[in-house]
Protein backbone atom coordinates (compact mmCIF):
# COMPACT_ATOMS: atom_id res chain seq x y z
CA UNK A 1 0.00 0.00 0.00
CA UNK A 2 1.23 3.47 -0.55
CA UNK A 3 2.77 5.49 1.98
CA UNK A 4 0.99 8.97 0.57
CA UNK A 5 -2.88 8.88 1.30
CA UNK A 6 -3.46 10.97 -1.24
CA UNK A 7 -1.82 8.57 -4.11
CA UNK A 8 -4.30 6.42 -6.13
CA UNK A 9 -3.91 2.67 -5.56
CA UNK A 10 -5.11 0.25 -7.94
CA UNK A 11 -3.68 -3.87 -7.49
CA UNK A 12 -4.75 -7.26 -7.89
CA UNK A 13 -4.61 -8.72 -4.38
CA UNK A 14 -6.11 -12.24 -5.56
CA UNK A 15 -8.10 -14.33 -8.48
CA UNK A 16 -9.97 -17.06 -8.36
CA UNK A 17 -13.02 -19.62 -9.15
CA UNK A 18 -15.69 -18.49 -7.36
CA UNK A 19 -18.60 -20.71 -8.12
CA UNK A 20 -18.45 -23.61 -10.88
CA UNK A 21 -21.54 -25.68 -12.22
CA UNK A 22 -22.24 -28.03 -14.89
CA UNK A 23 -25.16 -29.82 -15.69
CA UNK A 24 -26.50 -32.49 -18.14
CA UNK A 25 -30.77 -33.29 -17.28
CA UNK A 26 -31.54 -34.99 -20.01
CA UNK A 27 -28.07 -37.24 -20.52
CA UNK A 28 -27.81 -39.95 -21.55
CA UNK A 29 -30.72 -40.01 -24.41
CA UNK A 30 -30.05 -36.49 -25.56
CA UNK A 31 -26.16 -37.19 -26.67
CA UNK A 32 -28.10 -39.51 -28.99
CA UNK A 33 -29.63 -36.72 -30.88
CA UNK A 34 -28.49 -35.82 -34.49
CA UNK A 35 -29.90 -32.00 -34.22
CA UNK A 36 -27.55 -29.08 -34.39
CA UNK A 37 -27.86 -27.46 -30.65
CA UNK A 38 -28.26 -24.14 -29.69
CA UNK A 39 -26.19 -22.16 -27.96
CA UNK A 40 -27.28 -19.49 -25.56
CA UNK A 41 -24.88 -17.06 -23.44
CA UNK A 42 -25.81 -14.56 -21.00
CA UNK A 43 -23.13 -12.47 -19.20
CA UNK A 44 -23.38 -10.55 -15.90
CA UNK A 45 -21.08 -8.65 -13.42
CA UNK A 46 -20.82 -8.01 -9.62
CA UNK A 47 -18.93 -5.55 -7.60
CA UNK A 48 -19.09 -5.42 -3.61
CA UNK A 49 -16.98 -3.93 -1.48
CA UNK A 50 -15.38 -6.14 0.95
CA UNK A 51 -13.58 -4.15 3.29
CA UNK A 52 -11.97 -0.32 3.43
CA UNK A 53 -10.67 0.02 -0.44
CA UNK A 54 -10.94 -3.76 -0.90
CA UNK A 55 -13.60 -4.93 -3.82
CA UNK A 56 -14.34 -8.11 -4.86
CA UNK A 57 -15.56 -8.08 -8.92
CA UNK A 58 -16.88 -11.29 -10.47
CA UNK A 59 -18.12 -12.12 -14.29
CA UNK A 60 -20.20 -14.53 -14.19
CA UNK A 61 -21.18 -16.58 -17.54
CA UNK A 62 -24.76 -19.16 -17.99
CA UNK A 63 -23.96 -21.34 -21.04
CA UNK A 64 -27.75 -23.26 -22.14
CA UNK A 65 -27.15 -25.74 -24.94
CA UNK A 66 -30.43 -27.02 -25.88
CA UNK A 67 -31.27 -30.21 -28.84
CA UNK A 68 -34.92 -29.62 -30.08
CA UNK A 69 -35.74 -27.46 -26.37
CA UNK A 70 -34.25 -30.11 -24.51
CA UNK A 71 -30.88 -28.60 -22.06
CA UNK A 72 -28.11 -30.66 -23.61
CA UNK A 73 -25.67 -28.73 -21.21
CA UNK A 74 -25.48 -26.07 -18.55
CA UNK A 75 -22.87 -24.51 -17.16
CA UNK A 76 -22.52 -21.17 -14.75
CA UNK A 77 -19.03 -20.40 -13.99
CA UNK A 78 -18.70 -16.73 -11.92
CA UNK A 79 -14.54 -16.16 -11.67
CA UNK A 80 -13.99 -13.47 -9.57
CA UNK A 81 -10.91 -11.04 -8.24
CA UNK A 82 -10.22 -9.17 -5.28
CA UNK A 83 -9.38 -5.50 -5.93
CA UNK A 84 -7.32 -2.66 -4.14
CA UNK A 85 -8.85 0.18 -5.09
CA UNK A 86 -7.99 3.86 -2.97
CA UNK A 87 -8.00 7.32 -3.59
CA UNK A 88 -9.97 7.61 -6.64
CA UNK A 89 -12.58 9.92 -7.33
CA UNK A 90 -16.35 7.90 -7.69
CA UNK A 91 -16.72 8.26 -11.67
CA UNK A 92 -13.62 6.78 -11.89
CA UNK A 93 -13.86 3.81 -9.42
CA UNK A 94 -17.20 2.69 -11.61
CA UNK A 95 -15.16 2.51 -14.46
CA UNK A 96 -12.91 0.93 -13.04
CA UNK A 97 -14.97 -1.50 -11.55
CA UNK A 98 -16.85 -1.69 -14.34
CA UNK A 99 -14.58 -2.13 -17.40
CA UNK A 100 -11.11 -2.43 -16.26
CA UNK A 101 -11.33 -5.17 -13.18
CA UNK A 102 -13.88 -7.25 -15.38
CA UNK A 103 -11.47 -6.78 -18.23
CA UNK A 104 -8.86 -8.96 -16.10
CA UNK A 105 -11.53 -11.47 -14.78
CA UNK A 106 -12.57 -12.73 -18.37
CA UNK A 107 -9.64 -14.29 -20.09
CA UNK A 108 -9.85 -16.83 -17.30
CA UNK A 109 -13.83 -17.47 -17.23
CA UNK A 110 -13.16 -18.14 -20.83
CA UNK A 111 -10.83 -20.43 -20.28
CA UNK A 112 -12.93 -22.21 -17.79
CA UNK A 113 -15.75 -22.01 -19.67
CA UNK A 114 -13.98 -23.63 -22.72
CA UNK A 115 -12.33 -26.54 -20.11
CA UNK A 116 -15.41 -27.80 -18.78
CA UNK A 117 -17.18 -28.18 -22.15
CA UNK A 118 -14.01 -30.48 -23.34
CA UNK A 119 -14.37 -32.55 -19.83
CA UNK A 120 -17.81 -32.83 -20.08
CA UNK A 121 -17.93 -34.48 -23.83
CA UNK A 122 -18.69 -31.52 -25.63
CA UNK A 123 -17.00 -29.12 -27.82
CA UNK A 124 -15.34 -25.89 -26.61
CA UNK A 125 -17.81 -23.48 -26.09
CA UNK A 126 -15.84 -20.36 -26.26
CA UNK A 127 -16.80 -17.11 -25.11
CA UNK A 128 -16.53 -14.05 -28.00
CA UNK A 129 -14.51 -10.50 -26.92
CA UNK A 130 -16.35 -8.38 -24.95
CA UNK A 131 -16.41 -4.42 -24.90
CA UNK A 132 -16.74 -3.97 -21.38
CA UNK A 133 -16.57 -0.31 -21.86
CA UNK A 134 -19.34 -0.33 -24.47
CA UNK A 135 -21.39 -2.19 -21.63
CA UNK A 136 -21.18 0.28 -19.11
CA UNK A 137 -21.52 2.99 -21.43
CA UNK A 138 -24.75 1.53 -22.41
CA UNK A 139 -25.38 1.07 -18.78
CA UNK A 140 -24.80 4.63 -17.96
CA UNK A 141 -26.96 5.82 -21.00
CA UNK A 142 -29.79 3.82 -20.19
CA UNK A 143 -29.54 5.21 -16.29
CA UNK A 144 -29.24 8.76 -17.41
CA UNK A 145 -32.36 8.11 -19.74
CA UNK A 146 -34.84 6.63 -16.74
CA UNK A 147 -33.34 9.38 -14.09
CA UNK A 148 -34.46 12.53 -17.13
CA UNK A 149 -37.96 10.33 -18.21
CA UNK A 150 -38.75 10.16 -14.35
CA UNK A 151 -37.69 14.11 -13.91
CA UNK A 152 -39.55 15.23 -16.73
CA UNK A 153 -41.68 15.09 -19.75
CA UNK A 154 -40.08 13.61 -22.60
CA UNK A 155 -39.47 16.04 -25.90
Amino acid sequence: MADDTNTPVFQIQRMYLKDLSLEQPNAPQILLEQAQPQVDIKLSLAAEPVAEGLFEVSVTATVTTTVDDKTLFLIEAKQAGIFEIRNLPQEQLEGILSIVCPQMIYPYLRAIVSDVCTRAGFPPVLLTEVNFQAMFEAQQAQLMAQQAGGESAPN
